[in-house]
């Protein structure tokens, strides 16, 4: 069993930057999984931020390209999304997810194993 762990939510003002953390536990080889984050604003549905696949590829929602980057260190067993430029709608509830294999997927039901969620604010 997998298990996620997120670090790195805050309050930031807009136009500023943060950087999620997400480890994973219960497996020797994160490699083997794709990695993403998903968001959830409050009073919305959760949406999917970005992925970076097990063999490193990476996609991302039109509303964070250019802005976020998904990246990966497998011997650390973690994934991360430094967000730049951020905007007051960027404000959301962050959670990272995994699945075993190969996904490029933005779709939520796609992923096994989720975190509990890190917050990021952002304010005008």
């Amino acid at each position: 069993q997998v298990q996620l762990v997120e670090s790195g939510g805050g309050s930031v003002q807009a136009g500023g930057s943060l950087r999620l953390s997400c480890v994973a536990s219960g497996t020797t080889d994160s490699s083997r999984y794709s990695m993403a984050w998903f968001r959830k604003p409050l009073g919305k549905e959760r949406e999917g931020v970005a992925v970076i696949a097990s063999a490193g590829q990476t996609t991302y929602a039109s509303s964070v390209k250019g802005r976020y980057t998904i990246s990966r260190d497998d011997a650390k067993n973690a994934h991360y999304l430094e967000m730049n430029s951020l905007k007051l709608e960027d404000t959301a509830m962050y959670y990272c997810a995994a699945v075993g294999g190969w996904s490029l997927s933005l779709t939520d039901y796609v992923y096994d194993y989720w975190g509990q969620g890190t917050q990021v604010s952002v304010s005008s």
